[in-house]
């Protein structure tokens, strides 16, 4: 007998658990495409990763977990007494989230209300969230390495740098070296508070000629006299573009954004018509990297939130059965922006991807509870029966997988890095979030739309309501 009920337990799992699994599994990844739209190829290949271990996942637990698990029931059969063991304790916690879901069905309505309440309450606060963009507080405070770089900067007054790069048919003509000299001198009088000092090719040639701008044919002299080596610091070969290096203080990427765009307009507007000049460097591409990380959050989740959508109405071919797994959603990413908001967490080029992950873990919650809810309608249940059997039945593999994803993330907690670790406290944040929209919310959304949908029975009868 046991081994007949080991070949239906397969078929089974396979016949009604693997095709809700399949369904939150391309939901997932679907949400995750919404990385591919970050223009930092590091993001984009986190994505990617995603996507190819959630498919391996799906892989592995179908053509090897339950085969094991089959062989296991078929040919290592427990004894009959401890098989009942077994089941007694198992309908103790069914028996558990049943009474959990029956007084959350009575509280619907409130809990509703509080959840939209919260959620809205933290996509405000959301908003009002900093970014942190400087580099070094995610390295651990500690190491030698960053105690050697503020060392440094203070010995030199800078270990950061702008460079200006102009460029026009001839660098080495009196006219544009006379600007490059007024350019240099002008930009720390302009700027004194950012600019500790500048150096140029115009101010190499005053230098070795004892402080005064040489003439035209003095400066092609010193030019010939000049170690190659050097003479690649300020100018190229075809003698066309020239640089003048700025040495800044050490600014968090807002303050370094808003000097390179100040700096830009009094270049623009210092600058004769047939001089090119851009604003380049080291500094430049480390803030407009970590200004795209962080400022495209709200883009990644809202895409990745309407390509879920889409992909659950071809699935479903029902707009409001497409909508149920993502409300959860939307109250989750609210909560989470709340917590960050009062906490006075900062994002981070890591924390910014959250979106996109709450989208991938709460979605396989979601549609998991939802599959079950409407199995159970279509054998005749009332919707309120059918939740209550749903929740009783998939709510304790729903916590099982939300524990052992916590456990995984767990250890990014111990990281001396900040932004790892802070990356994974809000992920068990809002892994707990997935759980407690999944288990509490998500059946009074399915209770209270449930009138919307029209489900039709194995036997082939329609019915809207229960």
């Amino acid at each position: 007998m046991m081994k007949n009920r080991s070949t239906e337990g397969v078929k089974k799992t396979v016949t009604k658990m693997a095709p809700a699994v399949l369904t939150a599994l391309l939901a997932t990844a679907v949400g995750f495409l919404s990385l591919y739209t970050s223009p930092v190829p590091m993001i984009q290949d986190f994505g990617k990763m995603l996507t190819i271990g959630m498919l391996i996942s799906f892989i592995v637990g179908l053509f090897i977990l339950i085969p094991i698990l089959f062989t296991r029931d078929y040919f290592f059969t427990k004894s009959t007494t401890e098989n009942v063991k077994i089941n007694t304790g198992e309908s103790k916690v069914n028996t558990g989230f049943r009474k959990i879901t029956n007084s959350i069905i009575k509280l619907r309505w409130l809990i509703l209300f509080l959840a939209i309440v919260t959620a809205a309450s933290g996509i405000w606060g959301d908003m009002y969230t900093g970014v942190e963009t400087d580099v070094e507080t995610f390295m651990p405070q500690d190491t030698q390495e960053l105690e050697d770089i503020h060392k440094l900067r203070d010995i030199l007054g800078t270990t950061d740098q702008v460079s200006i790069m102009y460029g026009t048919d001839n660098v080495l003509d009196e006219k544009t070296l006379k600007w490059s000299e007024e350019m240099t001198n002008s930009l720390e009088q302009e700027f004194p508070s950012v600019i500790v000092d500048t150096n140029s090719l115009s101010a190499l040639l005053k230098k070795m000629n004892e402080g005064e701008m040489p003439n035209q044919k003095k400066t092609a002299d010193i030019i010939e006299d000049m170690p190659e080596e050097q003479l690649k610091l300020f100018i190229n070969e075809e003698r066309n573009k020239s640089v003048i290096n700025v040495g800044i203080k050490h600014l968090e990427a807002e303050q370094l954004q808003s000097f390179i765009t100040e700096t830009k307009e009094y270049v623009a507007g210092n600058k004769p018509d047939d001089i090119s000049a851009t604003i380049t460097g080291k500094a430049v591409v480390d803030v407009e990297m970590v200004t795209a990380l962080t400022t495209g959050r709200y883009k990644m989740t809202l895409l990745g939130m309407g390509l879920v959508f889409l992909v659950l109405l071809l699935i479903y071919r029902h707009p409001i059965k497409a909508f149920i797994p993502l409300l959860p959603i939307v109250f989750i990413v609210g909560w989470s922006g709340g917590v960050m908001y009062l906490f006075n967490i900062d994002y981070t080029p890591l924390t910014a991807t959250l979106g996109a992950l709450i989208i991938g873990i709460g979605t396989e919650f979601t549609i998991l509870i939802m599959e079950r809810f409407y199995e159970e309608r279509k054998k005749g249940f009332k919707s309120r029966e059918a939740i209550l059997t749903a929740n009783e039945k998939i709510g304790k593999a729903i916590f099982a997988s939300a524990f052992t994803t916590i456990g995984g993330f767990s250890a990014l907690l111990i990281s001396d890095f900040v932004i790892l670790s802070n990356f994974g406290m809000m992920i068990l944040v809002n892994i707990s979030f997935a759980l407690l929209s999944t288990i509490i919310v998500l059946p009074t959304i399915l209770v209270i739309l449930d009138r919307f949908v029209r489900t039709k029975s194995d036997k082939g009868t329609e019915f809207v309501t229960g």
